[in-house]
């Protein structure tokens, strides 16, 4: 994790935000106690939180500090087929640790073809729910609300929202948008050998059939319609960067203060 390896030298806190259960939604009291946590836990400032947790308004809860949010998503068939993997074989992160799934020799394209619940459509709604909070609507399987204002969230309540296909150029950006957290991040990214920290094993690409089968499906189109909407937001931000030997580099200040009044 490119956070953990430049905490120390860029001087901020790195903090995994563990749910019991691994759950996504919190109750509305943890949901207030995280608020109370991040904005009032001065050791631990400035601090960069991270989990698997559903966007969290501080508005609701009065505080008058509020977080800069950022995401990355993945194509919904993408981030499906992995996980079905990842149950079966793990990953290279914790390569001998034992998954739920272990022993299971099911093919994600038989699975399909079976209509087992692993490889279900449905199991893809996750990222809208992720950027839509913790509304119970969020949470309903093919709600249009929830898509809807998940891009909301996305296009007002998110500094940065990348995609997994460009995550070099997220890493660049937020390093000149927030240096004093992702100062070397791009450098380090870019020749370490973590770049691609954690892959699933045994991971075998869908066949066209299969691949047809799920794009049928409504879900995959609203997830992907949020993914595409993503794609869209990040292109537009990017092209407000330059070049520099094909990398993403800050133009530097675009902008200076002029007709200042009162006049000494």
């Amino acid at each position: 994790n490119v956070a953990y390896d430049l905490c120390k030298k860029n001087g901020f806190n790195v903090l995994h935000l563990n749910v019991t259960g691994n759950l996504h939604v919190m109750s509305i009291a943890d949901q207030a106690r995280f608020v109370y946590n991040v904005t009032h836990w001065e050791a631990k400032k400035p601090g960069l939180y991270h989990g698997h947790i559903a966007f969290i308004d501080f508005d609701k809860f009065g505080s008058s500090q509020k977080p800069v949010y950022i995401n990355i998503l993945r194509k919904p068939l993408d981030r499906l087929v992995s996980y079905y993997y990842f149950l079966r074989f793990g990953d290279n992160y914790r390569p001998h640790l034992v998954r739920r799934k272990h022993g299971d020799k099911v093919t994600f394209d038989e699975c399909v073809k079976k209509k087992q619940s692993d490889c279900n459509p449905d199991n893809m709604w996750l990222q809208i729910p992720f950027l839509c909070g913790h509304a119970p609507e969020c949470w309903e399987i093919g709600n249009v609300w929830a898509l809807n204002q998940a891009k909301h969230n996305l296009a007002t309540r998110y500094l940065l929202v990348g995609v997994t296909e460009q995550l070099p150029e997220f890493i660049a950006m937020l390093e000149a948008t927030f240096p004093s957290f992702f100062r070397g991040a791009y450098q380090h990214f870019k020749y370490s050998k973590k770049a691609h920290l954690r892959r699933t094993n045994q991971k075998m690409e869908p066949n066209n059939d299969t691949i047809r089968e799920i794009q049928q499906s409504k879900v995959w189109k609203m997830e992907m319609e949020l993914y595409d909407f993503a794609v869209k937001h990040f292109e537009y931000l990017k092209k407000k960067f330059g070049k520099k030997d094909g990398d993403i580099v800050d133009k530097g200040q675009q902008f200076m203060y002029e007709k200042i009044g009162p006049k000494s």
